[in-house]
């Protein structure tokens, strides 16, 4: 029983982390219609910087931070080779993409280990003075639904404001942004600075769950962001009032679940990218399948 309870906070605390993810792809994907392949770089990246400031004693706090900056940058450099050097955003992304796999190997190396000696968000004097009792699992999962909380709330209201209003026009109509006298472009480049800072994030906080870095922990990134928007999306498709932050944070959830159940299933752990995508497969077949059923009806 207790290990199936530690499974399910597990399970649970790795579908809020990666939440951060899929919010962020939420916005690249639901909102702007843009294929922004520049997580698969953003998310290590903000990895990479977190790792390096750990182990120079930085403070666990600020380095959440720094991670949303650089990962600000590139979202930023993405949106300036799109719109101002009019590449397509699809090769925009890729540009991105390859250059932050350098970037981020000149930053941490190909792989980078935080002692145990090292505070984290989750062993901070903080969390130890609100949560000292409780097991490290516990904090785990409280400090990531905090966060998880703060974002989606955050994104909310953002949403309900002008600039939020016209951020989801340019992906529905930019002809709209156009008419009320502001420049689209600057608009999908904001959106895409904000997406890349939440993946960034995201990579901070897997790097202080899971105390290291990997040059290669951004492959397939994307496809689980999509893989959990999509699925929110379908789950809560005749829900109108649920938000599409909180779609995407529960397809997040079940989606980590789902891997999880694959994994105890006894399917060998190296094999979870081609999980990751079989699933998403089916994910994408069962969407479209529904939508032709809903059309024919």
């Amino acid at each position: 029983m207790d290990v199936f309870l530690d499974t399910c906070i597990s399970t649970l605390t790795q579908g809020l982390i990666y939440a951060l993810l899929s919010c962020g792809i939420y916005i690249t994907y639901k909102i702007l219609d843009f294929p922004d392949l520049t997580v698969d770089g953003s998310f290590p990246l903000g990895a990479a910087v977190t790792a390096v400031l750990l182990t120079r004693g930085v403070n666990p706090w600020l380095t959440l931070a720094v991670a949303m900056a650089v990962g600000a940058a590139a979202g930023l450099t993405t949106g300036l080779i799109h719109v101002r050097l009019k590449v397509r955003d699809l090769l925009a992304g890729i540009i991105t993409m390859t250059a932050l796999f350098s970037i981020n190997l000149q930053i941490a190396g190909s792989n980078l280990n935080v002692e145990r000696a090292m505070k984290t968000i989750f062993t901070s004097k903080l969390a130890m003075g609100l949560m000292g009792s409780s097991t490290l699992m516990l904090r785990k999962l409280v400090i990531s639904a905090a966060l998880v909380l703060v974002v989606k709330l955050l994104l909310d209201l953002y949403f309900r404001t002008k600039n939020g209003l016209l951020l989801r026009a340019v992906g529905d109509n930019d002809n709209v942004v156009t008419s009320l006298a502001r420049d689209k472009g600057s608009v999908k480049i904001l959106g895409l600075v904000i997406a890349n800072a939440l993946v960034a994030l995201c990579g901070a906080v897997v790097c202080h769950e899971q105390r290291s870095f990997s040059a290669t922990m951004g492959t397939g990134q994307m496809v689980f962001g999509l893989a959990a928007v999509i699925i929110g999306s379908t789950l809560f498709r005749r829900l109108g009032f649920v938000k599409g932050t909180t779609a995407a944070i529960v397809g997040s959830i079940v989606y980590k679940a789902c891997i999880q159940l694959a994994i105890t299933a006894g399917l060998p752990a190296n094999l979870l990218k081609l999980i990751t995508a079989a699933l998403f497969l089916v994910i994408l077949v069962a969407g479209s399948t529904k939508g032709r059923s809903k059309a024919r009806a």
